[in-house]
């Protein structure tokens, strides 16, 4: 097996400095606010469910999402039908929601046909970025149950990997090779403390709130002829000429599709592991991917508790980036070129760090745009985790070049609009949230440190967690005074 040198890894890590966190989003702009009201055409599409929605069903323990999409590979777009069966859990009447709209930040690609609430027009709303808005006609009672239904169109935007004027390549679109279906339908944020959670944009990191959700959904091609390989967040099931995915208990449903995608999979006792890649170039990537994961999801699930999930997806992007969704992740395909055939490969390192976010934002949801830590320092410690298991003479190479490589600075629990450029947020967020977590793993012990996070999960499963969450559940576990080590990474005191 070849090695790569010295030299080489500083002008790989160099090359991708900007890629080692998850999806950044189009440049920010000003904070949306909810405009006057305006009235919603209700204009028919063609883009027929293969099963119909109960109009008179219980109220559900979370909210479900129905989507029937049609796309059309070769013209870049997609016709769907959006039913939500929207629960009100927030403990208080709603007079207002709010949706995530992503795609519409983008000029041309949201096309927005009919809004319906429990069957009737949408009088009083509003699209502005990415936000939807709309008043509801009668309050929504605490646990009573509303229905929207929406029909919209995508144009999708070209990806742009290597536009210089692009602080970070854009995951959803559509490139050469392969269109990524990510945020790709509106979905109620998070409603905390009597409030919407939708935060604006930014240059790097990610913004979004996510309640977990179910989700049911019937794609088909428009034109059977071509029909792409579909890498998803659920299995496929045959369902006429549509094919139906359910994911129960998910953050963001996504899909990425390609006539190019090639295939391996392994099972991890009832999980199915696949890996897609782009080209029979990448044939060793793809494998190592796949190996990786299967042994980090093994791992984490020994050390942090069940994965909840069927099946775990594995994608090479078209673009120099990598991101967590639920049973799903894209790697860079930077880290396929650059693959020495080694454990020493940034390929190994990330694959390991976004399996870990299928417990760390995937189970336990954060505030991603506040608290980033909680997700990413976290995931980027179990790389350690992952290393000290599956070949621990590799801890200390993962410590010099992953880690310490850039001389990581900053406060741990910075929000992602203070990190002064994704190096320093990366330093600040990731690599000295590491070293966080491994002074305080040392200090308490292993014992207590893992079954705190054994802990951590069982009673945030399914939920939004805070920093305050952490540290409340973490003091339950351990009577040793770390108060120091927090003092020394956390410009916040918890």
């Amino acid at each position: 097996m070849r090695r790569t040198s010295h030299l080489a890894l500083l002008t790989y890590c160099v090359l991708l400095s900007f890629v080692l966190s998850s999806c950044g989003a189009p440049t920010p702009g000003p904070t949306p606010t909810k405009p006057p009201a305006t009235d919603t055409p209700v204009l028919p599409t063609d883009t027929p469910a293969p099963t119909a929605t109960p109009t008179d069903v219980p109220a559900p323990t979370r909210a479900q999402y129905n989507l029937s999409a049609v796309l059309d590979y070769a013209n870049k777009s997609l016709a769907v039908d959006e039913t939500i069966v929207y629960p009100n859990h927030s403990g208080a009447g709603l007079t207002d929601m709010e949706l995530a709209v992503e795609p519409d930040l983008w000029t041309g690609c949201f096309n927005l046909a009919s809004l319906t609430l429990d069957g009737a027009p949408v009088a009083n709303s509003s699209l502005q970025g990415q936000m939807l808005w709309f008043q509801l006609p009668d309050v929504l009672q605490p646990e009573a149950t509303t229905t929207i239904k929406i029909q919209y169109t995508l144009n999708l935007p070209l990806i742009e990997p290597t536009n210089p004027n692009l602080t970070r390549p854009r995951i959803f679109g559509y490139s050469q090779h392969q269109i990524n279906l990510t945020n790709w339908y509106p979905f109620v944020v998070p409603r905390i403390d009597g409030k919407w959670i939708l935060h604006d944009p930014w240059y790097y990191g990610e913004h979004l709130v996510y309640d977990a959700a179910d989700y049911t959904v019937n794609l088909r091609p428009a034109d059977p002829a071509v029909n792409p390989v579909i890498a998803a967040s659920a299995a496929p099931t045959p369902n006429g000429e549509w094919t139906t995915y359910t994911l129960t208990a998910g953050r963001a449903f996504v899909i990425s599709a390609s006539t190019e995608f090639l295939t391996a999979s392994t099972q991890v006792g009832d999980v199915t592991v696949t890996s897609y890649w782009l080209q029979q170039i990448y044939h060793d990537s793809g494998e190592a991917a796949l190996n990786a994961t299967a042994e980090a999801l093994q791992i984490f699930e020994q050390k942090y508790g069940p994965y909840p999930h069927k099946t775990l997806a594995v994608v090479m992007g078209d673009f120099n980036d990598g991101m967590e969704f639920s049973a799903f992740f894209f790697l860079s395909h930077d880290f396929y070129n650059l693959y020495d055939g080694t454990q020493k490969s940034y390929l190994i390192f990330v694959a390991a760090h976004e399996t870990a976010h299928q417990w760390w934002w995937e189970q336990v949801a954060n505030d991603q745009a506040l608290q980033p830590w909680l997700d990413e320092a976290m995931a980027t410690y179990s790389e350690h985790i992952f290393y000290e298991t599956a070949d621990p003479q590799l801890v200390s190479f993962w410590w010099i070049y992953r880690i310490d490589f850039y001389n990581p600075q900053g406060w741990v629990d910075i929000p992602i609009y203070a990190g002064g450029g994704f190096r320093p947020y990366t330093n600040a967020v990731y690599f000295r949230g590491g070293h966080f977590l491994d002074e305080l793993r040392t200090r308490i012990g292993d014992a207590a440190f893992f079954a705190f996070l054994q802990d951590y999960l069982k009673q945030e499963n399914g939920k939004i967690a805070t920093a305050s969450d952490w540290f409340r559940i973490l003091a339950t576990h351990t009577t040793t005074d770390y108060s120091d080590i927090v003092r020394r990474y956390f410009q916040n005191i918890y």
